[in-house]
């Protein structure tokens, strides 16, 4: 980046701070917090603050890209190796990012923030809440200000999991490893005699929607994807990895009769091939696939994670990392609710055309000079879309 966009970021960004209190996590004083200032490629860390306006002197002196803290509590949170600071403990963190979302690269930042929020919910409604059954009031929610989302578990429960116990967590979300014969058990529909002896007659029993947890997830997960089957839904069905020479076999395989004894009489062994497809592709229905990249499992299992500060600035967007109404989920807006930064018209430079909706205003740009409001070009120059001219 230039000098000169550089230094139009830290002004919009001092302004910012200036003008805003920081809300500072529990416990602070027994967190170790983390800086990246504007054009530097090495992170400030290893800092701990005692009082509420160090932190504020801090900030204003330094005027950071991005402020972190960590999940982890210290009983010396300024030492200068992790041995040396003495764990106490960490907060559970779910980090959803738009990167590690399957087709993510062919969306537009507007449309993946949207994918990635069905995610976001999906994981805190029906995982946290429903299935390891935490409660509303030890649940916090934030939009990253970039790509994502987090979520951080406070119930003093989970503060001692190892490593180890937090990746069990992950595993579960993502169904990793899931039994096919614990969800599609067998089940005695008849007997029939055989030279006097009794026989049962059994059939692999699909799992019904209403049961909890994971069988009730592949239950509900079969019927939607037979209904995408039969409409024709190809888009629908892409959308959870299902490829279209599958999409056509089972099309052939599911013949009326097979749809009727899935659906009425819950029997789903007509073929192995449908059985092994169904359970695969259900999986892929209802599992937080977000949770499953490389880079983002290892956030929950880290127990000595940095995670973006509260009210601070995402430095590639400008848009805060503002928490979430665990109620108003669907209401909330990260490209209106996170933008803070005000509207004077700034000349930019775009390198290529854009179309994007920001506070309410629809912008439709082509590549070259553009004047924007500040917002929109804090969030185009910290993307490396375009420069201050």
């Amino acid at each position: 980046m230039d000098e000169r966009s550089t230094e139009f970021l830290r002004r919009c960004f001092g302004r910012y701070y200036r003008n805003n209190s920081i809300a500072l996590p529990e416990r602070f004083g027994k967190r170790e917090f983390a800086f990246m200032p504007f054009g530097a490629k090495i992170m400030r860390r290893h800092l701990s603050f005692k009082r509420e306006k160090d932190i504020r002197n801090f900030i204003l002196n330094m005027i950071p890209a991005h402020a972190y803290y960590s999940s982890a509590f210290y009983q010396n949170p300024d030492a200068p190796t992790m041995d040396e600071k003495g764990w106490m403990g960490a907060e559970l963190i779910f980090d959803l990012d738009l990167d590690h979302l399957r087709g993510a690269e062919n969306l537009s930042y507007e449309e993946g923030l949207k994918l990635v929020k069905e995610e976001f919910k999906k994981l805190v409604q029906d995982f946290l809440m429903q299935d390891f059954g935490f409660e509303k009031r030890y649940l916090k929610l934030y939009f990253s200000g970039g790509r994502g989302y987090h979520c951080h578990v406070l119930d003093p429960k989970v503060f001692q999991l190892d490593s180890s116990e937090r990746r069990e967590i992950v595993d579960y979300i993502i169904g990793r490893d899931l039994n096919e014969n614990e969800i599609f058990r067998e089940r005695i529909i008849e007997t029939f005699t055989i030279r006097g002896r009794k026989m049962p007659k059994k059939r692999l029993e699909m799992p019904r929607p209403n049961e909890p947890g994971w069988r009730g997830r592949i239950g509900r997960g079969i019927a939607a994807i037979i209904r995408d089957v039969i409409d024709n839904n190809v888009e629908g069905l892409k959308k959870y990895g299902i490829k279209e020479k599958d999409i056509e076999r089972l099309r052939k395989e599911l013949t009326g009769e097979r749809v009727r004894r899935i659906l009425e009489d819950g029997i789903v062994d007509q073929s192995p091939y449908i059985r092994r497809f169904f359970l695969k592709a259900a999986i892929q229905k209802a599992a937080v696939l977000s949770m499953a990249g490389e880079t983002d499992e290892p956030v929950t299992c880290d127990v000595k994670r940095l995670i973006r500060l509260p009210t601070s600035l995402h430095g590639k967007t400008g848009l805060k990392v503002c928490e979430i109404d665990i109620d108003r989920i669907d209401d909330f807006d990260p490209l209106y609710d996170a933008v803070v930064l005000g509207d004077d018209p700034i000349d930019i430079e775009l390198s290529s055309k854009l179309e994007i909706k920001m506070k309410g205003e629809h912008f439709s740009l082509s590549k070259g000079r553009q004047r924007v409001p500040e917002f929109l070009a804090v969030l185009l120059v910290g993307r490396g879309m375009a420069k201050i001219i």
